[in-house]
């Protein structure tokens, strides 16, 4: 405790303001003391705007020595119509957190390797520059003046140098293909893809001598980066077009500072992304589903060995999605954290054998954000399907975790949904696995309504975290079940590539009889009233909800978001690897039938379900045009009620608060007025009073 007075007083003498604590410390003794007893609120269900309310914290980085914790929170400013993030600092072991960083904010922080500043890149003039602080404290101050934006960066491991990417600046005879004083795109051409774009390139900042170097001048798009040990070389990914739908274009490569000659390390169809060098800094880890074309398939890790050229696979044996993986100090093993079914966990793997092992035992999500450089312990958030993420330090010994953050005490007062993961035997024998959430005060025997839930992706997949619409949809009396179909990642390969065309023809064929197995379940459990059942989805939920409507008519009321709804009008304004490569094959002009046969379009004339379509205007992922045309022809066709809510300035996902209310709000009162047959009335926003406190929303 002496200790965090004496850090806190030095950052009170560098000016910088201590708020009131924003984690829970140990109870007083005063507290401890206390014996009346205490009226605690009457839970009531989960609102839209409990959920819009709700504090996240992330972003999380641990000192090299392992003392501090860096992390931020991110709150609500509902009159601005945004969310606004703030940083705070935090010892590991505990305690009281105080703001760190001023209103200027800042992203992409790093601390140097010796531990002496903290980095982050702010905005100057529309670049991107890398701002440094001392950790003792004091203001941040601009560190580079680079003539473009700078992106990725990481420091030495020595403190003395920053590499970073920065784009290219346009040459000044370019005028000819494009000017800068307008906003044409020559798609596809130079750098540009669909939008206006840079080639970007390597460059190194000396720190001591105020000095930028740049470390390659080609013509392409970089990737992540790692720099070895020694700083002799950095390992990278790159492709020399900016095409929207060849990724598979990137390559391995790595460059010697010495002679900034460049090396091509890998020649294949398959995209692939640079991890990690080994601490002696004779290989370093890469990413990919495999080595040489673009699989539909879980993410492994490899290991390549830049002077000779080879590469293997180390993780072949790991079943389930593998992240972040770094190397423990001695060069011996990799610790990752990895998915499995609906839960993550922490795993430490053998560089040699590929042997793993599973080195905590959580049944939620946990997700590591960064480790002391020893490899000793790491910061984690965590959460499970009743509780809301927090910040964790853990330990690799497996000793007791440390809770840092309390972002959300409120959810105390809040009845929350029963969760359970089910297991079900689909149309060709594949096992199955969801989760089902059930009503507040469901009890056996209750027959309920059911809202259907299609996770995004397809190699989406729903886990044992928390997500606030469960927990509303439950205070509204509905169960809900999440499928994980087939497609879907954190499962084994076999299961990832179950919605491919080699397999089963593809997107909308098994996993659609995934969906309807799992409903078939919940209902001869006797959990779910089969007259009142509604579906909703977003991204491939939306297109997989799309098509569902127009094979059965067995839910009353449908709500699908940023869906693709014919696949030929698609190709070129969205992606279309996946559809080409795995869920369809060929193109419209090759395989037209296929790509007819499996658009909902084709099939509108089947829909008899009342639905709600919902797209932002400004989505490049799954563009606009396609909610207008599935929702023009349901209306022309007029068999069943539609309505169509497009959001302005909206991308894939929304980011304005007032419209993510609107969106919540009118689809639970789609689903009200279809499924239970309710005209139903929402909750009014809770707005703060004179004294700044909100109101319950109930």
């Amino acid at each position: 405790m002496q200790r965090l007075i004496l850090v806190a007083a030095m950052f009170l003498a560098a000016g910088i303001f201590l708020p009131s604590p924003l984690v829970f410390a140990a109870p007083s003794v005063q507290e401890e003391q206390q014996t009346e007893p205490v009226e605690l609120p009457v839970p009531r269900p989960m609102t839209v705007d409990d959920s819009l309310n709700m504090d996240s914290v992330g972003g999380a980085l641990m000192s090299p020595g392992g003392e501090w914790v860096l992390f931020s929170k991110n709150q609500l400013d509902w009159n601005e119509n945004e969310r606004n993030t703030k940083w705070y600092m935090i010892p590991s072991s505990g305690g009281e957190a105080f703001e760190y960083i001023g209103d200027e904010g800042g992203g992409s922080f790093q601390f140097s390797p010796d531990g002496k500043y903290l980095t982050l890149s702010r905005s100057v003039d529309g670049d991107r520059q890398i701002y440094w602080m001392r950790t003792a404290g004091g203001e941040a101050v601009q560190l580079t003046k680079h003539e473009t934006s700078i992106g990725s960066y990481q420091w030495s491991d020595d403190s003395k140098r920053i590499f970073f990417v920065a784009t290219d600046k346009r040459p000044d005879d370019e005028s000819t293909i494009v000017n800068e004083d307008d906003d044409v795109v020559f798609v596809d051409e130079g750098p540009n893809g669909q939008n206006r774009s840079y080639w970007s390139n390597l460059w190194v900042f000396d720190v001591e001598n105020d000095e930028i170097t740049q470390i390659t001048d080609e013509e392409f798009v970089l990737g992540g980066f790692d720099v070895s040990p020694d700083s002799a070389r950095v390992a990278f990914s790159a492709r020399y077009t900016n095409r929207r739908n060849d990724a598979d274009k990137n390559e391995i490569y790595f460059v010697e500072l010495s002679s900034g000659e460049i090396s091509r390390l890998t020649d294949n169809n398959a995209p692939e992304s640079v991890a990690e060098w080994s601490p002696d800094g004779k290989m370093f880890t890469l990413t990919a589903a495999d080595d040489k074309e673009w699989m539909n398939r879980n993410t492994k890790i490899w290991l390549l060995d830049p002077v000779l050229g080879e590469h293997r696979l180390l993780s072949d044996g790991f079943e389930g999605s593998p992240r972040g993986a770094v190397w423990t100090p001695e060069g011996g093993h990799l610790l990752f954290s990895g998915q499995q079914g609906a839960n993550t966990n922490l795993f430490r793997m053998d560089a040699q054998t590929g042997e793993f092992e599973k080195l905590t035992n959580f049944q939620g999500s946990m997700s590591i954000s960064s480790w002391s450089a020893d490899r000793t312990k790491y910061v984690y958030s965590f959460s499970d399907y009743d509780t809301p993420a927090d910040l964790w330090v853990g330990f690799v010994d497996g000793s007791e975790p440390v809770r840092l953050t309390h972002a959300n005490p409120q959810i105390d007062e809040l009845q929350l949904a029963e969760m359970r993961v089910i297991q079900w035997e689909s149309h060709d024998g594949m096992m199955i696995e969801g989760l089902l959430h059930l009503p507040i005060g469901y009890e056996e025997g209750d027959m309920v309504p059911l809202i259907l839930n299609i996770h995004g992706g397809p190699a989406g997949s729903f886990t044992n975290n928390f997500r606030a619409s469960y927990h509303i949809h439950a205070g509204l009396g509905y169960a809900s079940l999440s499928p994980n179909v087939r497609g879907s990642s954190g499962y084994t390969d076999y299961l990832r590539e179950g919605n491919t065309f080699a397999r089963d023809d593809g997107i909308g064929f098994g996993d659609f009889q995934d969906l309807m197995t799992g409903v078939d379940k919940v209902i001869a459990d006797g959990i779910v009233d089969s007259t009142r059942m509604g579906v909703r989805g977003w991204s491939y939920g939306g297109i997989l909800g799309g098509w569902t409507i127009t094979q059965t008519d067995r839910f009353k009321a449908a709500s699908i978001g940023a869906g693709v709804y014919d696949w030929t009008s698609e190709y070129g304004p969205g992606f279309n690897n996946d559809v080409r490569l795995w869920h369809i094959g060929g193109t419209p002009w090759d395989n037209g039938e296929a790509w007819r046969n499996q658009s909902a379009l084709t099939h509108v004339n089947n829909i008899v379900t009342p639905t709600l379509l919902i797209h932002g205007a400004n989505d490049t992922t799954d563009t606009e045009q396609q909610s207008m045309m599935f929702f023009t022809a349901i209306k022309d066709i007029g068999k069943a009620p539609v309505r169509y809510i497009k959001f302005p300035r909206e991308p894939h996902g929304f980011r304005e608060p007032k419209h993510q209310r609107i969106r919540d709000i009118e689809e639970i009162r789609w689903m009200q007025q279809y499924v239970l047959g309710v005209e139903w009335e929402p909750w009014e926003r809770p707005e703060k009073d004179e004294e700044g406190e909100k109101h319950d929303g109930s």
